[in-house]
């Protein structure tokens, strides 16, 4: 198989009808055999009985409905386990990606080599100050924290080759930070290219004002878990050993101190007087709470359980694609 799509959607009856029949419209144009996954992260309205009539009407769709919401990323992740294409593309289900894009992501993973390569919404159809202007903002920041020069990592169009989705693991809200997951899994050719951004012709976006909290928490737990996650002993234990050790010593000093002025029958205090006593014990206590933290989370690293158990509620669909 060519290429497999896959829609994470929530609440998305409209679009979804001219989304497949665009997309459809565009394969058997190029002559690819493709499947498309929509995956219903739990909507409310009637978007899992549109996806059954079009799976009914296309054997290339595949429908895949969450119990309950579980957020885009675990709707990516899910998607990814159940793809069968040689090409992975994701898009939004809201008719803001353009399958008219699918052909050349295509070109770019099989014959120039790239192992992802990720959308740029170069000029954007959103609110300046709620969305151009923070994503500017986010993208510089994840530009300069990462290492990987994108332009906008949040762009729902992506294209991966297959080994990649089949390699790295989106949960939380990680969707915005795949590029950074594939370059820690090793797959470092990562292009880009400019992409044509559609307004919104139906509903409302299911993104609000958290997403300015969470995107900064994000950035620095993807960062830590793609460094210290198979190994946070060398995080917490590092640090916690430098801190005790500072704390020891400096105790130490005070102790010494205290004695050598006994000795040489200077005035002194008590050693519970001294301020500085009980921030070097502070320090003892910081350390070795740390230390045994990292011990802690090495043992919970290895027994970790899978996080892909999202309650599944239906499943329409088979693996077969034809050929346009």
């Amino acid at each position: 198989m060519d290429i497999s799509i896959v829609v994470p959607l929530f609440n998305e009856e409209e679009s979804l009808p001219e989304l497949e029949a665009w997309i459809r419209r565009v394969m058997e144009a190029h002559g690819f055999s493709y499947e498309i996954v929509f995956v219903d992260d739990g909507s409310r309205d009637g978007s899992w009985e549109v996806v059954e009539r079009l799976a009914q009407e296309n054997t290339c769709v595949r429908g895949i409905k969450f119990r309950r919401n579980y957020g885009k990323s675990a709707a990516l992740n899910r998607g990814f386990a159940a793809v069968q294409g040689d090409v992975v593309v994701t898009m939004d289900a809201d008719l803001q990606d353009s399958p008219e894009e699918l052909p050349e992501l295509y070109r770019m993973i099989t014959e120039e080599g790239y192992d992802m390569v990720s959308g740029w919404k170069k000029k954007r159809y959103d609110p300046v100050l709620t969305k151009n202007l923070p994503s500017k903002f986010f993208n510089w920041t994840a530009r300069r924290m990462t290492g990987i020069h994108l332009h906008d990592f949040n762009c729902g169009l992506k294209a991966y080759r297959n080994a990649v989705v089949k390699s790295i693991e989106v949960y939380g809200d990680m969707h915005r930070y795949i590029p950074v997951l594939a370059k820690w899994a090793g797959f470092k050719k990562i292009g880009e290219k400019v992409v044509q951004h559609q307004e919104r012709k139906y509903g409302t976006t299911k993104f609000g004002i958290e997403r300015f909290i969470r995107g900064p928490l994000d950035l620095l737990s993807v960062i830590f878990i793609s460094k210290f996650g198979k190994r946070p002993m060398h995080f917490f234990g590092m640090w916690g050993v430098f801190i005790f050790v500072i704390g020891f010593f400096a105790a130490g000093y005070i102790g010494i101190s205290k004695l050598y002025r006994l000795s040489q029958g200077l005035p002194t205090i008590l050693v519970t007087d001294n301020p500085y006593f009980y921030i070097s014990l502070t320090c003892m206590v910081i350390g070795t709470m740390l230390f045994l933290s990292g011990f802690l989370a090495e043992l919970i690293s290895r027994t970790a359980s899978d996080r892909n158990s999202y309650l599944i509620e239906r499943e329409i669909g088979s693996v077969k694609a034809t050929a346009g």
